[in-house]
């Protein structure tokens, strides 16, 4: 560092002593920039929506408009495999217990929906996950690999304690939805696995 300021110190005094075209010139060579301060990469995140997940879509708006909690425990049963939980609880018990703890199942599904999302190839099958961040490797999640608007969404979504998850290599620990390009959907979960078994 004292050799880089030496340097340029030396380059303004020779710039400063020379007058016209007669000014001596220097060249300096600065080493590049760190790789965490480099521009971080940006993978391509979404594809268009299939048909099938616009129409499944369209099929969760109609039950979160009316607010039936009914009605999203009926649709998700309807699909085969869907997963709720990972307690083995049935949609309406795990949900109705959610509810009573402060989380709204309808309302965040809605919040879901209206962010971003982004695909991941499953099998043959590609999958369009809510929110984004969940469809990312928890190595691509670490705060210092996104941009500051990322970085800010990432904390608002799952704060400290979901940073720090991911710091220790877990996947997304926030609550996220996926639909298949077929229109079957898979999933709506709050937890990870590592929650269920951690408070059996």
């Amino acid at each position: 560092m004292k050799r880089l300021s030496f340097a340029i110190g030396a380059a303004f005094l020779l710039t400063a002593c020379g007058s016209g075209n007669t000014s001596p010139k220097v060249r300096l060579a600065v080493a590049a920039a760190p790789a965490v301060m480099a521009a971080p990469v940006v993978m391509e995140t979404s594809q268009p929506l299939t048909p099938g997940v616009e129409a499944k879509i369209a099929e969760i708006r109609t039950v979160l408009q009316r607010d039936s909690m009914y009605r999203l425990v009926r649709l998700a049963t309807a699909e085969e495999n869907f997963v709720s939980n990972f307690a083995g609880e049935s949609h309406k018990v795990h949900w109705d217990l959610l509810r009573r703890t402060g989380f709204d199942p309808l309302h965040r599904l809605d919040g879901l929906l209206e962010g971003p999302y982004a695909t991941r190839q499953v099998g043959d099958q590609t999958w369009y996950i809510w929110p984004d961040f969940a469809a990312r490797d928890a190595e691509d999640l670490l705060p210092e690999k996104l941009n500051f608007a990322d970085r800010a969404r990432l904390h608002a979504l799952v704060g400290d304690p979901g940073i720090e998850r991911i710091r220790d290599g877990q996947d997304y620990p926030g609550v996220r939805t996926a639909i298949a390009e077929d229109g079957r959907w898979l999933y709506f979960v709050h937890e990870t696995t590592e929650d269920t078994e951690a408070n059996p």
